[in-house]
């Protein structure tokens, strides 16, 4: 059997129990699952092993070492990009070939392709939020200094964050990474996006026997729309008074609230010289709660999920009157040992081995809020839980 090299980072299966000396499309069947994957150039199959379920990617050489190298960077400036496990060559195979290399990622949890959202010919109910999250990415992915090259809606899974969607990029082939973009690249990116959108909705038309129209089409253009709306509020720079400094705290507290980390305040004089500053920030990854949630309760959730947990943080830190740094680091403590993981347990129980138990918590979240405006008080979380059970564990409305 011939020998492959494997490149496999650590806290990972080492994958020598699969059958490398053969194409991807000829393993055992019964060593596979069958998971969604969209449109793709490349044969993908998705292997599980005890903890996770991981994604192997047949390619040439050339371009699995591309990818490789694109994904680790992707996730070194903290993109939304699926984490690259591992890299596999096959030095008898002529490395132009396709399966000379072949690139390994963990599987998202919980993820699903636009595909699946879709009703007839249109993105139905969720359309906005689709479209937002897409341009949410492709912001993101510019500000790191990303040039996608091949922005599309098939090289995308969703996933629902709280009221919202979130996208992740899970394919990097065509990835080139830059201190920072220029404008000729970003537009070229938002070109190529709008030309794959309308030929994506185009395919699916034409596979589903249905008229396109000209909404589906123009999809592009508008997450173009939504992009630019984005990258300027994120971008601009802003003069202000020198009397007026807090409006510094104010611009950094916006772009936190929407996800935005801010990782540099420039600030240096402005058009009307000493009386006036203009006010520039460096704008990095779109995952500042979800930060936070980790460093309190080393747990991995989408941006708008972290955000709604950490909302009930404050809501327990107001009902205790926490006030002092050191109260409200010992209250973090108490609400994660006492409240958010034993509440986590209860919910991962009632939705069971296939639901996602960080949006659980997130939709309960959302019902408890329900409650108590209905009710005009505040609703113990024992009381708000026995109600979201019993009416069938709702989650946010469609909007």
């Amino acid at each position: 059997m011939p020998t492959p090299k494997l490149n496999i980072r650590s806290g990972h299966p080492d994958f020598l129990d699969l059958d490398w000396s053969r194409s991807v499309t000829e393993w055992d069947p019964d060593r596979l699952v069958d998971l969604p994957t969209g449109i793709h150039r490349h044969e993908i199959v998705f292997v599980p092993y005890l903890r996770d379920i991981y994604a192997v990617k047949e390619m040439s050489l050339e371009l699995a070492r591309h990818e490789w190298q694109m994904l680790r960077g992707l996730r070194d400036r903290d993109a939304s990009v699926v984490e690259p496990v591992g890299i596999v060559e096959r030095p008898w195979i002529p490395p132009d070939e396709e399966g000379a290399g072949a690139v390994i990622t963990r599987y998202l949890d919980y993820t699903f392709s636009y595909r699946e959202l879709i009703e007839g010919g249109g993105f139905g109910p969720r359309r906005n939020q689709m479209l937002d999250a897409f341009a949410n990415l492709l912001v993101e992915l510019h500000l790191l200094g990303a040039f996608w090259g091949d922005c599309s809606l098939s090289n995308v899974l969703y996933r629902y964050d709280a009221e919202a969607l979130q996208v992740t990029m899970v394919d990097a082939e065509t990835v080139s990474l830059h201190d920072r973009l220029t404008e000729g690249q970003r537009t070229e990116d938002l070109h190529l996006m709008i030309e794959n959108v309308a030929g994506g909705m185009a395919d699916i038309a034409a596979s589903q026997d249905i008229e396109v129209d000209a909404g589906d089409l123009a999809l592009g253009d508008d997450i173009a729309l939504r992009y630019e709306g984005l990258w300027h509020e994120l971008t601009r720079d802003e003069e202000i008074r020198r009397d007026e400094t807090y409006k510094i705290h104010d611009r950094v507290e916006r772009l936190n609230a929407m996800g935005f980390e801010v990782e540099d305040v420039e600030i240096v004089p402005g058009a009307e010289g000493e009386s006036r500053l203009r006010l520039r920030l460096k704008v990095g990854g779109r995952r500042f709660h979800a930060h936070r949630l980790y460093e309190l309760a080393r747990v991995e959730a989408t941006e708008r999920q972290a955000r709604q947990i950490l909302s009930d943080l404050h809501y327990h830190h107001a009902k205790q009157g926490t006030d002092s740094p050191a109260g409200k680091a010992v209250a973090a403590v108490q609400w994660r040992v006492n409240v958010f993981e034993p509440l986590l347990v209860r919910i991962e129980q009632a939705m069971g081995p296939s639901g996602n138990p960080v949006q659980g918590y997130a939709d309960f979240l959302h019902h408890r809020y329900l409650l108590a405006e209905q009710a005009g008080r505040d609703i113990e979380t024992e009381e708000a839980f026995e109600d979201w059970l019993v009416s069938g564990r709702p989650g946010y409305p469609l909007s």
